[in-house]
């Protein structure tokens, strides 16, 4: 690693080379850096979106590329056949999608060790045979009863997939995010920005991350790119909060009527600070220094996010809320389904694991913070 400062901010960081390696993570194989962007980044030079997907989300990528125009680090889950199905989706992205793809997308490739593909190829020879079509692209074309994560009913690891791509990334500062939620325009030259203006409410001995507001629009219609176009979805009812019909308790902003009002700028700045309140999970700016994402805890179990969000708050973090940067999920808004018998299952064995064990080794590990006793996060 080669040591790099900042030159407005004075911020030291490391850069990291972005080379392919096949580590270990307990039973599970991973890839990184299998497909490598074109793009290298020094640590200081930008702002990584990390995120995860499996083969179903890969519709997303496009997308998120041009509206980031940043590196992207993913964490593709591909066990068993998945994974030529996933080299074959990749090869359409390359050549049907957008160009900036290759330019600013990574991919890292993860699957438990028993559930290995039958054939690996080195990255080097991944695009040897490019005869793809792009009629239809792959994820369009199988069903989900042709995936073999569906056939061998195996539970998707997403806290691993989120640990993988934040890792990986090249950058300080990162976005840990879910692949379907899209970042409004400009934030990563403006969060720099922001950064090199030496606030003074950014210089506090207090660990602290940056939040961005999510949303959620109506089928069929376009997402909005910039906030003066959220503000007016907002008003005639294209838009809402995120996850308001299904646990507005998890993604509510506070003072969110204020940010929704406040002067729209063309910098960034932090509208509000708090601490964490019950069971929020803030999607934020902040990098490799925060807790990890407890890999015990499935997608399929819920409740994913909630014990890192947790700590930070036994950690006494501050949550500075960005003014002027928002994401917003692909179209469509959730309503609240009670009807997946595994789901509920997994959900319930989660909570118990939770309850009984991992609580009592957050505490263990960062001690107890009465503001946070206080606060139901959990119960």
């Amino acid at each position: 690693m080669i040591a790099s400062v900042h030159r407005k901010t004075s911020i030291t960081c490391f850069d990291k080379m972005n080379e392919y390696k096949i580590l270990q993570r307990g039973r599970f194989l991973v890839l990184y850096n299998y497909i490598r962007a074109i793009r290298w980044f020094k640590c200081h030079e930008s702002v990584t979106y990390t995120t995860i997907s499996d083969l179903r989300f890969l519709d997303n990528i496009e997308i998120l590329s041009e509206r980031w125009k940043g590196p992207i680090s993913i964490a593709l889950y591909t066990p068993g056949t998945d994974f030529e199905y996933a080299l074959e989706s990749i090869k359409y992205l390359y050549k049907c999608s957008s160009y900036l793809i290759p330019v600013y997308v990574t991919f890292h490739i993860y699957f438990e060790d028993t559930h290995r593909p039958k054939y690996i190829p080195k990255p080097a020879h991944v695009f040897d045979n490019m005869n793809v079509s792009c009629e239809l692209p792959p994820w369009q074309i199988l069903a989900d009863t042709q995936l073999y994560r569906i056939q061998k009913n195996l539970f998707f690891p997403i806290n691993i997939g989120r640990n993988i791509a934040r890792n990986a990334a090249t950058t300080h500062y990162i976005l840990a995010s879910d692949i379907e939620l899209y970042p409004s325009a400009n934030i990563i030259s403006q969060f720099l920005d922001m950064i090199e203006s030496g606030n003074a409410s950014l210089r506090t001995r207090t660990p602290a991350v940056f939040v961005l507001p999510p949303f959620e629009i109506k089928e069929n219609v376009q997402p909005p790119i910039l906030k003066r176009e959220l503000v007016e979805m907002l008003q005639n009812g294209n838009a809402t909060e995120f996850h308001k019909t299904v646990c507005v308790s998890c993604h509510n902003i506070p003072q969110i009527e204020d940010w929704i009002k406040a002067e729209i700028k063309n910098e960034l700045h932090i509208f509000h600070t708090i601490k964490k309140q019950g069971m929020w999970e803030p999607f934020y700016i902040g990098t490799n220094s925060e807790p990890y994402f407890d890999e015990r805890l499935s997608w399929e179990g819920r409740f994913n996010k909630l014990t890192q969000a947790y700590a930070m708050c036994l950690l006494d973090y501050d949550y500075h809320i960005l003014d002027n940067a928002f994401l917003v999920h692909k179209p469509g808004i959730k309503k609240f389904q009670d009807n997946n018998s595994k789901r509920n299952t997994a959900a319930i064995k989660n909570y118990l694991r939770i309850r009984n064990k991992i609580e009592k080794e957050l505490h263990q590990l960062y001690g107890i913070n009465k503001n946070c006793s206080k606060k139901p996060w959990f119960r």
